[in-house]
This record gives structure tokens, C-alpha cells and sequence, in this order.
């Protein structure tokens, strides 16, 4: 019998627990299931440490999905023999589960860790060991993200506190100025600095913000990142990135570049830069450095739709 270790959120609320404890229900239908409930990072790295072979069910999103990657680096199993991993998508974007495909609903979740394959799944990390696992953003996604934040709390419930995504894009759409940045891709210079930068985005998965797809192209297994950067800072070009960005076309607008590389360095020319990593804020630096870990993890997933 197949034996998992399901790590769940001690502080997860009322409706939470009734949808975990259907998923739980899938899963020890045809498991030998061990449930932990953690609070913090520390407390998540003492259970992937002592997992005893046991694939890893994370209930949880974007948020619990960086804590396990997180507690794996500091447990050294970052890319050495790496887990195997389910993830019941219960965050609120949930964007890497939309990557790769995964039912809304946990107990379906529960089912493809029961009965998909397994894929590598690469994670991002920076010069200060911080752990990125779906997206990290600079400029506007960054000021997004800061704005809905505290709506994200006020509006609770996860339907509603996607609504905080909304709203942070919004305000931030309309106050970005750009900014002066560098950014060096596998040693290829794809902003100089002479231009002001209105977004840029490095990215295992293809979602953010709860649903809105910056990064199409991205393949979270390929040992590559992909890499947004849109110059879009007049209005009217705000306006029609933004536009387009909501329709997934953004990237062939003359303004934007994409490209794919294994490091990514990211400078700011006349001030610090703030850095928004899978919804968490980062402390703001002259210069950061992400490199990718390929492989990772291995991950249940459904078969690839395209």
C-alpha cells in the first residue's frame, strides 16, 4: 500500500477542513495516509524531514507550495533524490495547479495523486537562498501584489479574496510609473536600463494573480525559466497591455519580451528594487540573482493538454 504524508494548515478555516477531509477520504480509500498539521516553515521542514520514504500531499496553494519547497532546501533534499509530491490545490490563486492542469476541487485532486504519473517540476532560487515556486515579479505585478494583499485578508473567503488580485492590479496599473532596470539572461542583456520597465516576471509556472496568464510559454519541467519583461509604461500602453494581458496575448505586443534562461539577474539602475515571490514580499535590493533548480521534485499531474 502506497504511504503519504498529508501536510495541512493548522490554522485552516471551517469550509478548509470539510474539503480536506474529502480529499482524505480519496486518499486513504487506497493509502496508508499520515497527517500533519504545521504552522510554520520550521515546523514543515521537521515533517519533510522525518517523512520515512512517504509521498508528500501538500493541501494548500502558491503560499504552502514555496514553505515545502522552502523546508526541502533547508532539510537538503533540494534536487537530491527528489520527493514525490501532490498538491490539492487549496490556496487562493491556486496559479501553479492551474499550470499543470489540476482540478479546482480537492477530492479530484486527490484522485490524480492517486492515479497520474508523476513529472519533474523545477524551482527557482535567489542569491540569499529564497525559494521561488511559481512566480516572482518586479514593477507592477510586484506593486499588485502588495496592494491586494491586505484585501486578500479583509475578503477571507478564497472565492472573494481573488477579488484582492483584481483590485491590486488595478491600482497598480494605474500608478506605475516604470522603472529603470537591468536584466541579464544567461549572460544576454534584455533590458539595459535606458528604457523604464513596467513589468518584469521570471517564472516556472504559466498563471499569477489568480488566473491571469503572464507566461504562457512556461514549462515548470524543462530546467528553464521564462522570463516577462514589458516596457509598456505610457497609458495607452499600459491600457492595451493590460488588455491583452487578460486575453493571453500580451507577449506578441512590440513591447514586451519574452525569453527562456537558467539565471536571471535583476538590477536596479538608481534605487533598490522590491520583489513579489509567490505572493510574499521580499526585502528590496539593488540586484538579485534566481537560478534554476531543475527537477526538484517530481509531481502528480494530469497528462499534458497541449
Amino acid at each position: 500500500m502506497r504511504r503519504l504524508l498529508f501536510i495541512a494548515n493548522a490554522s485552516a478555516g471551517t469550509s478548509d477542513k470539510e474539503s480536506q477531509d474529502a480529499a482524505l477520504a480519496v486518499l486513504r480509500a487506497d493509502a496508508d495516509v499520515r497527517v500533519v498539521e504545521t504552522e510554520s516553515v520550521d515546523e514543515l521542514t521537521e515533517a519533510v524531514s522525518e517523512r520515512d520514504g512517504r509521498e508528500v500531499v501538500i493541501a494548500g496553494g502558491d503560499g504552502s507550495l514555496n514553505a515545502f519547497v522552502t523546508a526541502l532546501c533547508r532539510a537538503g533534499d533540494l534536487g537530491e533524490d527528489p520527493p514525490t509530491v501532490g498538491l490539492l490545490p487549496m490556496g487562493t490563486g491556486n496559479d501553479f495547479a492551474r499550470s499543470v492542469d489540476l482540478p479546482k476541487d480537492p477530492a479530484e485532486a486527490a484522485r490524480v495523486v492517486l492515479a497520474s504519473p508523476v513529472r519533474p517540476v523545477d524551482v527557482l532560487i535567489d542569491d540569499d537562498d529564497m525559494l521561488v515556486a511559481n512566480a516572482v515579479h518586479i514593477g507592477v505585478g510586484e506593486e499588485a501584489g502588495r496592494i491586494a494583499a491586505p484585501w486578500k485578508e479583509r475578503l477571507g473567503k478564497v472565492h472573494l479574496g481573488i477579488l484582492g488580485y483584481v483590485i491590486g492590479g488595478i491600482a497598480a496599473g494605474f500608478g506605475q510609473q516604470g522603472r529603470h532596470l537591468e536584466v541579464i539572461a544567461d549572460d544576454e542583456v534584455i533590458s539595459d536600463g535606458s528604457r523604464r520597465v513596467l513589468q518584469v516576471a521570471i517564472t516556472i509556472g504559466t498563471s499569477v494573480g489568480g488566473g491571469t496568464e503572464l507566461a504562457p510559454d512556461a514549462r515548470p519541467g524543462d530546467g528553464l525559466a521564462e522570463v516577462v519583461v514589458s516596457y509598456a509604461v505610457a497609458p495607452s500602453r499600459r491600457a492595451r497591455y493590460a488588455l491583452r494581458l487578460s486575453r493571453g496575448t500580451h507577449t506578441e505586443l512590440d513591447d514586451v519580451v519574452t525569453t527562456r534562461a537558467r539565471t536571471v539577474t535583476v538590477r536596479g539602475l538608481h534605487h533598490e528594487v522590491a520583489a513579489n515571490s509567490d505572493g510574499e514580499e521580499l526585502e528590496p535590493a539593488r540586484e538579485r540573482t534566481w537560478r534554476v533548480v531543475p527537477g526538484a521534485y517530481r509531481l502528480h499531474s494530469p497528462e499534458p493538454t497541449t
